[in-house]
């Protein structure tokens, strides 16, 4: 018979509590790191949102890219939510004083093209539905379209100049966006404006929640109760400039 090599014959010791209290430890400790990771990477990309009014995502990376230095490991990036938390909390330490009168100028903008592409659904989303927007925030206005080419060529007829593009999408084709300028007598500057194009039956869900309750966007009617008093269409009515 052969013999058995005493390593294999020795049974498997079991952890003791010694080494299991090591290992929570461990993953305790980068549990932590990693948290910690997400909250520095959301207060740098708040920053750059509201300073240099850059969108979530371009924040995220750039904040991982800064805070990663010369680490080849690539950083788990925060949610929007948690981003937009860090937001709230840098407008509120630094542009208290501003901001509210900055989100109510984009909002009144965003009001005024809603009213000249009723045809088209349009909702509006991003910071100055949030809340969030600064004067150095873009407008974006989801439209809802049967023929997605109708909008665009509804801005031909006006003379409106617009630029086109497209931003990914995790699910299906990427998404056109119109981009044009509104010109505002307050910040006595362009206001730029994002129109994304969605197919009809992208309405579906469009109202839909995030986590806590909130929606990412309301329609004409949901902007114009969230402006109550503050409506005011007749101010700023040049548009039509290109960014």
């Amino acid at each position: 018979m052969r013999p058995v090599p005493p390593w294999r014959a020795m049974p498997r010791r079991a952890a003791g509590p010694a080494r299991c209290a090591h290992n929570e430890a461990v993953n305790a400790t980068g549990s932590r790191l990693m948290t910690e990771a997400l909250e520095a990477i959301a207060v740098a990309a708040a920053r750059l949102v509201v300073d240099e009014g850059m969108e979530y995502q371009a924040a995220k990376r750039k904040a991982a890219r800064e805070l990663g230095g010369r680490s080849k490991r690539r950083l788990e990036l925060p949610d929007n939510e948690q981003v937009e938390d860090e937001v709230r909390t840098h407008i509120a330490i630094f542009h208290a004083d501003t901001q509210p009168g900055e989100l109510l100028e984009l909002r009144r903008v965003a009001l005024r093209w809603m009213l000249r592409l009723t045809e088209f659904r349009p909702h509006l989303a991003g910071a100055a539905w949030r809340g969030t927007a600064t004067r150095r925030s873009a407008v974006w206005l989801d439209l809802y379209c049967d023929d997605p080419k109708a909008a665009e060529l509804a801005l031909v007829n006006a003379g409106v100049d617009y630029d086109v593009g497209a931003i990914d999408r995790p699910q299906g084709e990427p998404l056109n966006v119109l981009t044009v300028g509104s010109r505002s007598a307050v910040f006595k500057d362009i206001v730029t404006l994002h129109l994304a194009l969605h197919e009809l039956d992208e309405q579906r869900g469009a109202l839909k929640p995030d986590a806590r309750g909130r929606s990412w966007r309301g329609d004409l009617a949901a902007l114009q109760r969230l402006l109550g008093p503050d409506i005011d269409q007749d101010r700023d009515t040049h548009t039509g400039a290109k960014t």
